[in-house]
């Protein structure tokens, strides 16, 4: 019986489009300006000292702008990437900038399994702060009461199968009882691998039922 659901964010609850054309370019064209505005600010400072050791050197800072830039640009996992994005989309959502896309049919049934008795999770690449802003200034609304709890890459990459057992010991739950929803095939292997549920959203595509993990084509396919 599945007591707990965690949710991806890109692609599943909210559209590749936003991060991608919105969020990402709005962090690119902002970052060097931040940085130099921000450096003497004790959590920017510990970012970019970690930064800086992921970059293998004592970078100046206009090298390391350069790279972050290019890890925003290869899309790169990369954690004190992820937390400096977030806090300059802080910034863009405070000044009404853009609000947070979330599909209204994943905030319908986010909010039916609430009511229900679901404890709902997130687990994303984007940062916990980051995570916290989209869901705080949704299209739909302030929709952080609905989550008990959020997950980025300090619990664990998400394709590594550890990441899903720390988060079942986090949630203190079997994992057979946890529901992992992901776009990406990758993410849901590891998950079932640590022995979570899991479930394939595929928007842009019909559901293939022969598919490794069973597909639906929204929020509303899934059936608990």
């Amino acid at each position: 019986m599945i007591k707990a659901i965690v949710t991806d964010i890109e692609g599943t609850s909210s559209s590749l489009s936003f991060v991608k054309d919105v969020l990402f370019p709005y962090a690119r064209a902002r970052l060097p300006d931040f940085i130099k505005s921000h450096q003497d600010h004790t959590e920017v400072q510990h970012l970019l000292v970690a930064a800086n050791q992921l970059a293998g050197g004592n970078l100046d800072e206009k090298t390391l702008i350069a790279q972050f830039i290019h890890w925003i640009d290869t899309d790169q996992k990369i954690t004190p990437l992820k937390s400096l994005q977030g806090l300059i989309w802080q910034e863009g959502y405070c000044n009404g900038d853009f609000t947070g896309h979330v599909y209204e049919d994943a905030v319908r049934n986010l909010r039916h399994w609430f009511d229900q008795g679901y404890k709902l999770y997130v687990y994303s690449s984007g940062s916990v702060q980051a995570q916290k802003l989209l869901f705080g200034h949704s299209d739909f609304g302030d929709l952080t009461p609905l989550f008990s709890g959020y997950f980025d890459t300090h619990i664990g990459g998400k394709k590594e199968a550890i990441s899903y057992e720390r988060i079942a010991a986090e949630l203190g739950l079997p994992a057979e009882q946890i529901l992992f929803l992901s776009d990406i095939k990758d993410e849901l292997d590891a998950a079932r691998q640590a022995g979570l549920a899991t479930c394939w959203l595929v928007r842009e595509q019909a559901p293939d039922a022969a598919a490794a993990h069973v597909q639906v084509s929204d929020f509303d396919g899934i059936h608990l």
